[in-house]
Formats: structure tokens, sequence, C-alpha cells
């Protein structure tokens, strides 16, 4: 099923509400209403996330159905390994590929725990695309450039 945010569910997002954990934050970015809810949780599999997750924002009111969605309940969700997480993003705006660089970028820096816990933070802060970029060599330092292949590719379209 394919899920779209709400103006409540991104009043929440940017306020940081509380009822929004890191893993579902990461999720709720990837929700735009062209994307089933399989593929972005294939995308943040790496962070544990699950359905369960996707459910608490629709019952919470951040998510709704997107127009002409068809379930997919039946349908098992794929875990994608990291190489197949970032589609090509050639032709995508700043904004697109900020969103996107930044849930890679999240899913790099909690693939690190503890040691990358503050670069995680300075990621949760990054506020548009250029903030990204300058974070991309400090985050590749930590993570090693292999695992930040797909990041690098986002951000640099």
């Amino acid at each position: 099923m394919k899920y779209s945010k709400t103006e409540a569910g991104q009043q929440a997002f940017k306020q940081r509400s509380p009822t929004i954990s890191a893993r579902q934050r990461s999720m709720f970015i990837l929700f735009d209403g062209q994307r089933t809810a399989a593929e972005v949780l294939a995308a943040t599999s790496g962070m544990g996330a699950t359905m369960d997750d996707v459910d608490s924002l629709v019952a919470q009111g951040y998510l709704v159905a997107a127009a002409g969605s068809v379930s997919q309940a039946a349908q098992p969700v794929p875990a994608a390994p990291p190489s197949a997480v970032a589609p090509a993003l050639h032709g995508h705006t700043d904004q697109e590929r900020y969103l996107e660089g930044k849930a890679l970028a999240t899913q790099v820096t909690a693939r690190l725990g503890l040691r990358g816990f503050r670069l995680n933070l300075s990621v949760e802060s990054a506020a548009n695309l250029k903030e990204l970029i300058e974070l991309l060599p400090k985050i590749q330092a930590a993570a090693g450039p292999e695992h930040c292949k797909e990041l690098e590719a986002a951000l640099r379209g």
C-alpha cells in the first residue's frame, strides 16, 4: 500500500514530536505517495523498521493511504541489501535529493551504534542538501567509503 504524509504528520515531524521515533522519522521521510510500504520497509530494514512502525504512523494520523493505492498486505516485505536502497536520483530536485540523502545518512550513521551517535545528531540537524554534503566526508571517515556509495550518489545526484 502507498502512503502519503498528512499535514499533522508534517507538523509533528517538523516539531520533532516524541511520538515519532528516530526509526519512524527515517521512514516518514520516504513516504511520498509513490513508494509502497514494502519499498520503504526494505529501505529502512537495516534500522529494524517493521510494519508496526507504519501502522503506528497511520494510527496517529501522520500517514494516510495514497489515492489509488492497492493493499500489499499479502506480499512479504523483502530485505534489501544496502546497495538496493538508493534509487537513481538523476533529474531530481535538491529537496528530493536532500530527503533521500538524509534517510540514507541516518541509516549509515545508525549502523555505527554509539560510535556514530554524534554524527547521527548532526545528520538529524542538517536542514538542507548543502549541509548534508558538508557532512559526507565525516560520514565516510566513520563508516568507510564503501558503505557510503549510495549516500554519495544520492547527495551528488
